[in-house]
Order: C-alpha cells, then structure tokens, then sequence
C-alpha cells in the first residue's frame, strides 16, 4: 500500500528515469579502473586514480549540497550533470596521454559527481510535505535505499559486460547515461527551490545553521559503513583470486547488494513506536553481529553463503542513518546535510580497501574480513556513545512524542 501510495504522488516515470539516472555514480570507480589500468598497463596507477576520484567526490558532494541549498536544485543538479559529462570527455581524451594528466581529469570527474542519491531524498521530503504525506517519507526512503543498492548491483555489472568490448565503452556508457538520465532527471524531477523563512540578516540570504555535533556523527557513522564496503569489496577479490576464479568476484559482491536491497524494503513495514533513536542502535547492533557472521562464516563454511546471509544487515543500518540526518538538517540546509552524510561513505571505502588490502596480503579472505568486524566495532560504539549523549538535551530531537502523524521513519523504515 505504501509504495502503490508513492506512485500516485511521484509519477510512474520518476522511477525508472532516477534509477538509471543513478547508475553512473555506481559504476564510475569501476569505469575510470579499468579504462585507466588498460591506457598505463599499470593497476597501482588505476587504484590510486580511482581513490583519488572516490575522495574527490566526497569532497565535491558538499558544495553541490550547498550550492543546491542556495540556488535549487533542478539548476545545479542540471549544471553538475553537464560538467560531469565534460569531465568524463575529459578523462577519455587524458586517457591517451599522460599520468598526470589522468590523475587530473580522474579528479574532475569526482568534483562534478551529480549528487542524484542525496538530492532525491531530499526531494521526497520536501514532496510528502508539500502534499501533506509526510507518512510516505520512510516508505520513499526505504525505495531509494534498495534502489541504491540495486544500481550498486547493476551497474558493475554492466561495466564489467561491455569492458570485453573495450576499455573506453565502460567510460562512453557512462556518458550516455548522463546525457540520456541524470540530466533529464534532474530536469524534469527537482525542485527549483523551497521558501526560506524570514532573516534577521539584513540582505536576507543567511541560511539556518547546520547542527554540526549530530551531523559529523552521521558522517562518521557512514564512513564506518564505507569501511566495511571497502573490506568485502577486496576480502571477495582475494578469494575469487585463491580459488582460481577472478570472474566471479563481482557476483559474490553484488550477493551483498541484493540482500541488502531485499531487507531495505522491508523496513517500511516496521511498526511506528520503533522509534528512530531504538532502530539506530538496534540495526548498528545487527551490522555488527552481520560482519561476525561474515568473517566466521567465511572460515568455516563459504565466502559467497556467509557475504549473502551478512548483506541482510547493511540497509536498515543506512537507512537509519539518512532518516536522522533528514530529522536534524532544517529544510533549507537538507541538501548539504545529506550530501555531508554521503561523503563519509567514499572516503571508508578508501581507508577500508587500503587497510583490508595490507593485511589481506599477508593473512588472506579473513584478514580482509577482519577490518569489516572492526567497521562494525566503530559503528555499534559511535551510536551507542550518541544515543546516550545529551539525551537531557535532545540534541537529536528524534524521540520527543509525536505531535503530526507519522513523522519521519516513525511509520516504517526505508532502505539505501
């Protein structure tokens, strides 16, 4: 019922126009990877211009946030989607050329990244509140979860596909999409702009404040996320590399997506007096318990049966989390809180690959493993230590009683 509810209020093209419209962020780290490691012959190059890339969005997806916040969202997400085209054009062109220049237009590509995933939770925010549904909010964020999710599934796996065509198609693909998905969507789905409630600042353009303690937890919060990301991602690769198979890697991985993706959107039937704080600690708690089944399972049974039964727990984990930041963020300021929350995610993967990768040298699949048990670790302490925080203070002002019905991620869960 709830999600036939969110097609009466979004339209039934904003579905399959903003998956595909997702899928070049998905597969970008994968694209510039192998177009790269085919121009230089060289996978310490490609890697270390893949993480330069994965840093440079987590630093570029900010401003977009901020700049979305201060000038909307249809002309900057519009905008992004055209200099990210151009980056891209650029990054084929460098391909030819040298290191450096590679490194650049890899950088470029991750400054420009449209930030299709945040902005869209956005964008459902500030829809079910303009039409007085805010009910069908954590049924629109547990779709946009397991959407994620599924591209993250779809799109490395396109990639892969078209990469025994040629290095370059992954990259052209990419570009297609852009031109043919993300800029339409962005057209055609944004908000040009909210009201902004009166200031005291004499030029009126002063936005709210960001409540920066709550959300720096929420970023960390990903970041511990992006850990783990990144420790299967190689613990998945050094096994399909120990048993002969390098193919396989990326099935086993998307088994993580896929069941992430199952459990994600079964969260919207979670009963509403699970209140947000209770489902943040309890689903960090399952995220930890998941990573030891993981690792556990790995040693003792399969490395592809103990990833499914782990990727159960990472959705409703990262939908928790982007239902606090839209809890905390004022409306004027959602944008950057959401595109804050999403650069932790890159920069975990990059410290989760390089770590897991050191000690997956030496100790195999369960070192690798091991460093997603200690992700786990810091996710469980950092929302134990901030459910107990301040609660005299409210600082997350998410379980003071209900005044409207249904508030946010009350009413059920949404995945990633």
């Amino acid at each position: 019922m709830s999600y036939r509810s969110l097609l009466r209020v979004a339209g039934v093209g904003f579905f399959p126009l903003g998956f595909v419209a997702r899928l070049p962020y998905a597969s970008s780290a994968l694209s510039t990877l192998i177009l790269l490691q085919a121009s230089t012959h060289s996978y310490a190059f490609a890697g270390l211009a893949a993480a330069a890339q994965s840093i440079a969005i987590a630093v570029g997806g900010p401003v977009v946030g901020a700049l979305a916040d201060r000038h909307g969202h249809r002309t900057v997400g519009a905008l992004a989607a055209v200099a990210n085209l151009v980056a891209w054009a650029g990054l084929l062109a460098a391909s030819q050329g040298t290191r450096p220049g590679m490194l650049g237009a890899a950088l470029l590509v991750g400054l420009t990244q449209p930030q299709v995933s945040p902005l869209v939770r956005v964008h459902w925010s500030r829809l079910v509140r303009a039409r007085g549904e805010r009910h069908l909010l954590s049924s629109a964020l547990s779709y946009e979860a397991s959407a994620d999710e599924m591209s993250f599934v779809a799109g490395p796996a396109v990639v892969g596909l078209l990469a025994s065509i040629g290095p370059a198609a992954p990259a052209v693909l990419t570009m297609v999409l852009i031109a043919a998905a993300t800029l339409p969507f962005a057209l055609l789905h944004a908000h040009r702009d909210i009201p902004r409630k009166p200031s005291h600042d004499p030029g009126g353009s002063r936005l709210p404040r960001l409540p920066r303690r709550p959300l720096a937890v929420m970023f960390l919060a990903m970041a511990a996320m992006g850990v783990i990301f990144g420790a299967v991602q190689t613990a998945v690769t050094v096994y399909a590399d120990a048993v002969g198979e390098p193919g396989i890697s990326g099935l086993v991985y998307a088994e993580f997506g896929i069941g992430s993706a199952l459990a994600g959107a079964v969260c919207v039937w979670l009963p509403r007096r699970f209140s947000l704080r209770a489902r943040y600690v309890t689903f960090a708690a399952t995220l930890f318990v998941g990573t030891l089944v993981l690792y556990a399972g790995a040693r003792l049974v399969s490395v592809p049966a103990a990833v499914a039964v782990a990727g159960f727990t990472v959705a409703p984990y990262m939908i928790s989390l982007y239902a606090l930041t839209e809890r905390l963020a004022p409306p004027e300021r959602a944008a950057i809180a959401m595109t804050v929350l999403c650069g932790g995610g890159p920069l975990g993967v990059a410290a989760g690959q390089a770590v897991s990768g050191a000690l997956a040298q030496s100790h195999g699949t369960g070192g690798a493993l091991l460093v997603a048990v200690a992700g786990a670790s810091g996710a469980l302490l950092l929302a134990l230590a901030a459910a107990t925080a301040d609660r005299g203070r409210q600082v997350w002002i998410i379980d003071s009683a209900p005044t409207e019905p249904a508030p946010a991620l009350e009413s059920g869960g949404r995945p990633e």
